[in-house]
């Protein structure tokens, strides 16, 4: 639980029609394999004590009657372990016979959540046997059947975890996810992070899509966890098959899900942390105690029928089974990861296209290197213009080699624009900025940082009086990244007219570029983007070897690898979370890859450098929001320039 980590699981156990012995010795047998995996929230199946399609058996009070033990001494199983578990069952209660789930914890069943709406179309025909919940509430005596100590009510209830105040657990069966104002709705309402729901779902063609929407949808639209588990093999097969497909997501990410037909359970870990986190983040949506539960749409489920009841579990470290993506601003499915690219660019290029002809800019001025950044800025002219029905002629693309320039980037640069058919120009700048260093009295051989902003300060002087020269505005380059690392001259590459890329982290930059390359026709601009995504990263600002091939400076030997910082950029700042915890998953994500100590390393340069250069990105130029993560302070990101890291760099030593 450290961390706000759950692991829940979703079971479907064997079972046979009626044979509730049966059933109850599989199901603790999946409580047993539950708690080897320190599962803390385990759900089953609707009405899995006796089986779901026992029809007109339900009836009969010797069934009901073997099903109210079979839960008693399913609950017994439980008194040496602080799982909160839920199994569906049968209950009588004010003379009806109600769907309920019995929820279980510590030697006892706590409560009996009954179902609200009952199906009767179809190949359903609950209503025949069961009673819709309607708000009425009823004390279930158990004690004929072996529970003494404690008699739970049948109502809609939320659990409350005492020692993990995010974790408040709801429950809804079957169709009462599927209507069109699901119970869940006013679980969320009454402060439900996880919902649990006990399904008996049949198969039929296309169902296991929609319930996997339904499902993704749900736990999105309630920013909370969702742990679905439906009947499988044993269920009658005379009409319907059940597939026992069991989902678990987490605000609308589907984090595990089971083969269908194949009986099992399904584990994986809801961060409740993160769920507040967003919760908090976004305004409208409203603590649960300004909710108006006495109005008309909310019907029977108000504040006096949705109960709280409080549940404690012993504290300690998750395991963790999940997978966290070391790229986590990259889709790992190729099909979804080409729409991806697509759609940025589409984005990119139609923001630059209101900007060009909202300040009837003659042409765009562009700063291009033959380095990645500038290339992606580059493609995105071109596409801007070709929606304004313009010529790639009136981009106006300028190579300013200096002392770092090797022979390989300034060739990929003339060759990218040739392919492209912008037009080039390109400025040496090595006589102005040695000039420069005379003027202040700065000596060449001294490569501090006068040495290198002189020259990126000098290239953002020339691009801006070029633009002044030929009508046109400067197209920024510098990427999301570069911004959260404060990795950029200030009024040098810093400063634009406008930022395409500043909402694009380095990696997927990288995987954008691949995209245009491999959908070109052009086999010449082909080759020459694949080249430019194989030259490392660098700002070309030390001098080259004498052969002006090979660079001496490399930025991520410099600042850390991107995929590092890109990873650290999603989890502590998207969501938020403390630095240890984000070192937790990097060291879990990138096991293999980078040593602790690294990892650890460059996680306090990331924090370092994210705090210190908050004044780069106080006035940074406009530039369109394109992912979930952006640093504007006009847009997602407002953080005074001297706010102190101190806290959060002790945080990763804690």
């Amino acid at each position: 639980m450290k961390d706000g980590f759950i692991k829940v699981a979703a079971c479907t156990p064997e079972i046979q029609v009626a044979d509730v012995d049966f059933n109850v010795d599989k199901t603790i047998s999946q409580l047993e394999k539950c708690r080897e995996e320190g599962v803390k929230v385990a759900v089953f199946p609707e009405l899995c004590i006796t089986g779901y399609t026992c029809q007109d058996l339900f009836f009969q009070n010797a069934l009901l009657d073997k099903a109210m033990e079979g839960v008693v001494k399913i609950a017994k199983t439980t008194a040496d372990s602080d799982m909160l578990v839920a199994v569906g069952v049968p209950v009588r209660a004010n003379g009806k016979l109600y769907n309920c789930a019995a929820v279980i914890q510590d030697g006892e069943v706590r409560a009996f959540v009954p179902k609200t709406h009952l199906p009767n179309y179809n190949e359903f025909y609950e209503a025949r046997h069961f009673a819709p919940y309607r708000g009425e509430c009823a004390a279930i005596d158990l004690r004929e059947y072996g529970q003494l100590e404690f008699i739970p009510p049948m109502e809609q209830t939320v659990f409350v975890c005492e020692e993990i105040p995010e974790l408040v657990v709801g429950f809804e069966l079957c169709e009462d996810l599927w209507v069109a104002d699901p119970v869940s709705n006013y679980l969320a309402k009454a402060g439900a992070t996880l919902i649990c729901n006990l399904s008996a779902s049949d198969e039929v063609i296309g169902k296991d899509s929609y319930r996997r929407q339904l499902v993704s949808n749900q736990s999105a639209r309630l920013v909370a966890g969702y742990i679905y588990c439906s009947a499988g093999d044993g269920e009658s097969t005379q009409d319907m098959v059940f597939s026992g497909h069991n989902i678990i997501a987490e605000n609308g990410s589907i984090l595990a899900e089971s083969r269908l037909f194949e009986n099992g359970i399904t584990i994986s870990e809801i961060d409740f942390k993160k769920l507040a986190f967003e919760r908090r983040k976004i305004s409208t949506y409203p603590a649960s105690a300004e909710w108006d539960y006495s109005s008309k749409d909310s019907g029977f489920l108000d504040k006096d029928n949705i109960s709280r009841e409080r549940f404690s579990l012993e504290m300690g470290e998750t395991a963790l089974t999940r997978k966290f993506a070391k790229t986590p601003f990259i889709p790992s499915n190729q099909a979804e990861r080409n729409e991806r690219c697509h759609l940025i660019l589409q984005m990119q290029s139609h923001g630059l296209m209101k900007r060009i002809a909202h300040t009837h800019s003659k042409t765009v001025v562009i700063g291009i290197s033959g380095g990645l950044d500038s290339t992606l800025a580059l493609l995105v002219c071109v596409m801007a213009m070709d929606l304004l029905k313009r010529p790639h002629t009136d981009i106006v693309a300028v190579t300013m080699p200096c002392f770092g320039t090797t022979k390989r980037t300034r060739s990929n640069a003339e060759i990218l624009c040739d392919a492209l058919g912008v037009t080039f120009r390109e400025v040496d700048i090595s006589k102005a900025v040695l000039q420069h260093f005379e003027d202040i009295g700065h000596d060449y051989n001294d490569h501090s940082v006068v040495f290198e902003n002189g020259q990126a300060r000098e290239r953002t002087k020339v691009l801006m009086n070029i633009a002044n020269q030929v009508s046109g505005m400067v197209v920024g380059t510098g990427d999301l990244s570069e911004l959260a690392l404060g990795w950029a001259t200030y009024n040098g590459d810093h400063m634009s007219m406008y930022g395409v890329n500043a909402s694009i982290p380095k990696t997927l930059v990288r995987h954008i570029v691949q995209y245009y390359g491999d959908t070109c026709t052009s086999d010449t601009l082909r080759d020459v983007l694949y080249d430019i995504l194989d030259t490392p990263v660098s700002p070309e600002l030390l001098p080259t070897d004498e052969s002006g091939t090979e660079m001496t400076q490399k930025t991520e030997d410099l600042v850390g690898p991107y995929e590092l910082h890109d990873f650290f950029l999603y989890y502590g700042i998207r969501w938020g979370f403390e630095p240890s915890k984000v070192k937790r998953l990097a060291k879990y994500a990138f096991e293999g890859d980078y040593p602790d100590e690294v990892i650890d390393k460059w996680l306090k340069t990331f924090y370092r450098r994210f705090f210190s250069q908050q004044f780069k990105r106080s006035c940074l130029p406009d530039g369109a929001k394109i992912g979930s993560v952006t640093l504007s302070p006009r847009g997602d990101w407002r953080m005074p320039s001297d706010a102190v890291a101190k806290l959060w760099l002790e945080d990763i030593d804690k």
